[in-house]
């Protein structure tokens, strides 16, 4: 008599793949108000005020429901709360097809940032709970790497749709596109992998073995969110995420004026360069989850040293975007910003697997909810720094110098106040 040993199955790796696609979306949806702003401002006569509180409106609900959606999704579970979520954006994102003006734009935008709210500290804890703690870097920093592939695709693809049909329509593609993720969704996803029908029990032990030592799972929190600001490791994973962030929403906002303005690109070229540092760290983002894993998992370096190191290599080769004006030369320049930009991101693959190294049981998206609320400030303020910084030189090489500062500041953060990474008692 033998025992056949049978292979675990992969289901993980399916919620790996629509984790992945809700940030794709996540980040589709908000992108699209930038390439009809022209249009827009055209139509409904809209003055660049106007049109600047429209684009702005979004940020506000999203950075402020960061708390509340990661509280929600720990109480409720992430399954309700990630998929209503994306309905509930989804279909503000098509009733911009339909609006009328300021005011119906500025209401959609401000529900649209609301919706998305609850995509980043949903994802975060379904990865401590669908996944063993040696694989949690490779999946945080793939679902992550889903906004640069977001905002690589989202300019020509949008721009692509506004000419075929135009920008009414593309609105409401775009939010059918989530309605259809959101029927999987709730078709397919479990709060627990041990619910799932079609996972098998060689798979559910591998989670399971793998979380052992640091997740109850179906616990209670053991605390209040507020209370979790009494930890100097929460406040060091929040302000750390706040000085990459201010770098990261360069890339996203002024970029483009920087290329066309500084370094005299047409718009077609600028179309292309702009895409690069984006492309350049989703690559870059993977990897270093990839690498994360199999140095801690080797048992040779400890939690502590495998983030902070990885953290560490990230920000220091961010701060290529201070030298990125310092040269003449526009390949150079393009190169210092894609190693910038590929800097940042293999920083967020440490900076997404934190909340569940460090948060008390069942807490996961409530740590993930504050520390996303903290670093949205840093992508909301710092292209207000930036115009102010070049209006006042005329150029953005001081800008762009203190963003390397800041990140500089980042670093000494996480070395000194982010301390043994640790789960909070």
């Amino acid at each position: 008599m033998h025992t056949t040993l049978r292979k675990k199955s992969k289901v993980r790796w399916i919620v790996a793949a629509l984790m992945w696609a809700a940030i794709a979306i996540n980040y589709l949806d908000r992108a699209i108000i930038a390439a009809v702003s022209p249009t827009l401002i055209t139509e409904f006569s809209l003055t660049a005020e106007e049109m600047g509180w429209i684009m702005s409106g979004f940020f506000w609900t999203y950075a402020l429901l960061q708390i509340p959606a990661g509280w929600l999704a720990d109480k409720i579970g992430q399954k309700k709360t990630l998929g209503w979520a994306v309905g509930w954006w989804s279909v503000a994102t098509a009733l911009m097809g339909v609006a009328t003006g300021f005011k119906s734009l500025l209401a959609m935008r401000f529900i649209l940032g609301a919706g998305e709210a609850a995509a980043y500290p949903s994802n975060a804890g379904i990865a401590s709970r669908w996944f063993p703690d040696k694989e949690r870097s490779f999946v945080s920093a793939l679902f992550d790497s889903a906004s640069k592939f977001g905002g690589a695709v989202a300019m020509p693809l949008i721009v692509w749709l506004i000419v075929l049909f135009d920008w009414r329509i593309t609105f409401i593609i775009f939010g059918s596109i989530g309605v259809i993720w959101v029927i999987f969704w709730f078709f397919f996803y479990t709060d627990t992998p041990e619910k799932h029908g079609m996972i098998n029990q060689e798979e559910i032990d591998y989670i399971r073995e793998g979380q052992a030592q640091k997740h109850g799972i179906d616990s209670q929190p053991s605390m209040r969110w507020y209370q979790l600001l009494r930890y100097k490791s929460i406040w060091a994973m929040c302000l750390g995420f706040f000085t990459i962030n201010y770098t990261s929403y360069f890339f996203i906002t002024w970029l483009p004026a920087y290329l066309v303005k500084e370094k005299g690109m047409d718009l077609l070229t600028m179309g292309f360069v702009a895409t690069l540092p984006l492309l350049c760290g989703m690559v870059a983002e993977i990897t270093a989850g990839w690498v994360s894993d199999k140095m801690h998992s080797s048992g040779k370096y400890s939690l502590t040293f495998t983030r902070k190191s990885i953290l560490l290599l990230g920000m220091a080769l961010a701060l290529c975007v201070g030298f990125a004006p310092l040269t003449d030369s526009v390949v150079l320049t393009i190169v210092l910003l894609c190693i910038a930009r590929s800097g940042t991101a293999i920083a967020a693959s440490q900076v997404w697997s934190l909340p569940g190294d460090v948060a008390p049981n069942n807490m996961v998206s409530t740590v993930a909810g504050l520390q996303n609320t903290i670093s949205n400030f840093g992508g909301a303020f710092g292209p207000i720094i930036t115009g102010i910084i070049v209006t006042a030189t005329g150029n953005f090489a001081w800008a762009l110098i203190f963003s390397a500062v800041l990140l500089g500041l980042g670093m000494l953060n996480y070395v000194f106040l982010l301390g043994k990474v640790k789960q909070i008692a």
